[in-house]
């Protein structure tokens, strides 16, 4: 360029890529209506149709819009006739593709498309992917230098003289706020996204402190209760099972000494549940005593021997044709289930059953006194694959009116047997008989 010669008639004389570097056509570039129109075309639904989450979509389209904005500006600067310049500037726009994985190998590609090709747009976009996605500052640096040095340095080198002319200048300027801009977005955008991280890390560093002060006042209440529990239920217990052990020693008839002994032995047993009980409860703040032996089939003929009541047991009412006979005394706990009754019940089950017979007996004893009971416990086949665990507790009506007593009437038992039976998959069922007795049944699943 002569030093001489008039700045804009100069800048008019230079070769259309050249021209392209200046600021006036970077602004005409930017303009034009063709890039505006790219957010309009078919391509664009169509991503934002594609089946999926609106998250899924929206980073099909951030993928996709930065290669079509890269072609446009590749066939808007070099037309559509095949030569170097347009191939390289296609490969530039593709190579944005990549800029999430291989920022550098982007960057290097889409520097070849600007300075062969005279794009901005690929380089540009490829600068910010590299700039928020590496935390390397000199690798930032290096690729706003390298991408200044496109900008700047015309292609090819022929007759290429830096000069201090406004027209140099101009492109100098350009250049540098062309390659700064993307690695200050760039770098902001990472800022941003860290903060965010450290945002989300505190949050749930925060819902895992509250679990954890609930779970402390969990615990803290779990002991409260079971202090409570010992203090005003144990020692009650406690009172009548010395009451009861005195009475047993000083009576004289045998009918009453064995119904004090009974109550003594069930107290004492009731002491031992509660201990368990109060255990569980505490083991939240620290280590407390194991659970207790739960009850089994085989607890049935203590339970009924236990209640007081003119109780008729049934423990397999249908037996199976190939059932083994009865068991010697050291065939161990399952021989007192019965003949019909299968030795692999769950425990869960087991257990089910046993404190409905329990909670039956307990209401026969407050609302029908002397009355006639029938437990009838066996697996009946329904028809199905399935076999069920029947439980038929059927009682007569009372001898006598019962003695109004001021019983604590909570209404939970019935209603506590029906959740057990549905948590089991099973079924629960109670209401009075025509002989003015009652009947309460319940059905568990032999396989849970």
């Amino acid at each position: 360029m002569n030093p001489t010669t008039d700045p804009a008639t100069a800048h008019r004389q230079l070769p259309g890529a050249a021209r392209l570097r200046g600021a006036r056509g970077t602004a005409k570039l930017r303009g034009m209506p063709g890039t505006a129109r790219l957010r309009g075309v078919p391509g664009a639904e169509a991503l934002r149709k594609l089946p999926g989450t609106a998250a899924g979509r929206r980073q099909a389209l951030m993928l996709v819009l930065p290669v079509a904005l890269g072609l446009t500006d590749a066939f808007l600067v070099n037309g559509v006739s095949p030569g170097l310049e347009l191939a390289v500037s296609v490969a530039a726009a593709l190579a944005l593709l990549v800029r999430r994985r291989l920022p550098v190998v982007a960057l290097v590609v889409t520097l070849l498309g600007m300075y062969i090709g005279y794009i901005w747009f690929a380089p540009m976009i490829a600068l910010y992917s590299l700039a928020s996605r590496r935390p390397s500052k000199a690798l930032a640096v290096a690729g706003a230098v390298a991408l200044a040095v496109a900008h700047y340095v015309p292609y090819p080198l022929d007759g290429f003289a830096p000069s201090a002319d406004r027209s140099d200048l101009l492109d100098l300027l350009d250049s540098c706020v062309q390659s700064v801009t993307p690695v200050v977005f760039g770098r902001w955008t990472r800022t941003r996204r860290q903060l965010a991280e450290r945002v989300r890390e505190l949050t749930e560093s925060r819902h895992r402190e509250a679990e954890l002060l609930a779970e402390r006042a969990l615990s803290t209440e779990r002991a409260r209760l079971a202090r409570e529990m010992h203090d005003v239920v144990a020692h009650q217990v406690s009172l009548i099972s010395v009451q009861a052990g005195a009475l047993q020693m000083t009576c004289r008839q045998d009918s009453t000494r064995d119904l004090a002994r009974t109550v003594r032995e069930l107290a004492v047993k009731t002491l031992t549940e509660l201990r368990h009980m109060v255990g569980t409860l505490r083991s939240g703040s620290g280590p407390g005593v194991g659970p207790a032996p739960q009850p089994r089939l085989a607890d049935l003929p203590a339970l009924v021997q236990q209640s007081g009541l003119d109780v008729t047991l049934d423990l397999a009412p249908e037996p199976a044709p190939d059932a083994a006979p009865d068991a010697g005394p050291d065939a161990g706990p399952d021989a007192a289930r019965g003949p019909g009754l299968p030795s692999a019940l769950p425990e869960a089950v087991e257990r089910a059953a046993y404190r409905t017979v329990q909670e039956a007996l307990t209401n026969v004893r407050k609302h029908a006194p002397g009355a006639r009971v029938l437990v009838t416990v066996g697996v009946r086949d329904t028809g199905t694959a399935d076999e069920r665990l029947a439980v038929e507790v059927r009682n007569g009506p009372p001898a006598a009116p019962p003695e109004p007593r001021e019983y604590p009437e909570g209404g939970h038992g019935l209603l506590g047997l029906r959740e057990r039976a549905l948590l089991l998959g099973g079924a629960c069922h109670a209401g009075p008989t025509e002989d003015d007795g009652f009947l309460l049944t319940a059905a568990f699943p032999t396989a849970c």
